[in-house]
């Protein structure tokens, strides 16, 4: 071996120790982890946090939509009717669609994580205890006039006989039903899942619940939604008119 050619391996050598060196040299950056496309995420949690806690609370409960940490709601609506209202909306109010198909965010693997988790971690097979409940979306045309008479048998003592609120006792009062900048932001379907499912915020409630000995028909919740929805008017949030 010449002289030059064991100069040239020397060199060889000694830029890979000190290659060898640096990818062991404390405070070196490591890899970069591998982050998951938007498409790719299926964790319930993180997609939950990610597309959903801003209306309906970070656990499902106390948001400004309706709580879905409800179990009697999750029972009535079932995993198929939450994952179509998340992937199409609700027109007409602030729930928006989710399906990439339709111009959304989410897969629909995504969408039936988020309809399977919250069944899996808020739902309770013993919910309806064995009772058949009324149908989750109406099946029949409302009348106002009965839904008036529903709602003062079953609603007006905590919401007061012409729905614009009164205390529920407990220190609670209720906020009005009635109001048209209230009516112009919930669904009908919105109006009838409360009503079928109560809040909980509020205290376990639901169809079965607002009078001892009775709990509200189908007909009887279609009808109350009529007779709410009838209060709405074409220019919700404009001023109200001066007294004279």
């Amino acid at each position: 071996m010449n002289f030059r050619s064991l100069i040239i391996r020397l060199a060889a050598c000694a830029v890979a120790l000190v290659a060898a060196g640096c990818n062991g040299a404390p405070g070196k950056p490591g890899p970069e982890p591998e982050v998951p496309r938007p498409e790719q995420v299926l964790d319930f949690a993180t997609l939950y946090g990610q597309n959903c806690a801003a209306c309906h609370g970070e656990h499902g409960t106390n948001g400004a939509a309706i709580a879905l940490a409800n179990p009697t709601y999750l029972a009535i609506a079932g995993a198929s009717n939450i994952e179509r209202i998340t992937a199409n909306g609700v027109p007409g109010t602030a729930m928006p669609l989710f399906a990439k198909s339709k111009g959304g965010t989410l897969t629909d693997q995504q969408i039936a994580v988020l309809a399977e988790g919250m069944q899996k971690n808020w739902g309770n097979s013993g919910a309806l205890a064995g009772q058949t409940p009324p149908s989750y979306a109406a099946g029949t045309p409302g009348d106002p006039v009965p839904g008036q008479k529903a709602f003062a048998t079953y609603c007006a003592r905590c919401h007061g006989a012409d729905g614009t609120g009164a205390s529920a006792g407990n220190g609670l009062t209720t906020g009005s039903l009635v109001d048209p900048a209230y009516l112009a932001l919930v669904s009908d379907q919105g109006l009838r899942s409360i009503i079928l499912a109560g809040q909980t915020e509020q205290g376990p409630h639901d169809w079965r619940s607002y009078q001892t000995g009775h709990s509200l028909t189908d007909q009887e919740i279609t009808d109350t939604v009529a007779w709410l929805v009838s209060h709405r008017i074409a220019t919700p949030g404009q001023p109200y008119k001066q007294r004279p």
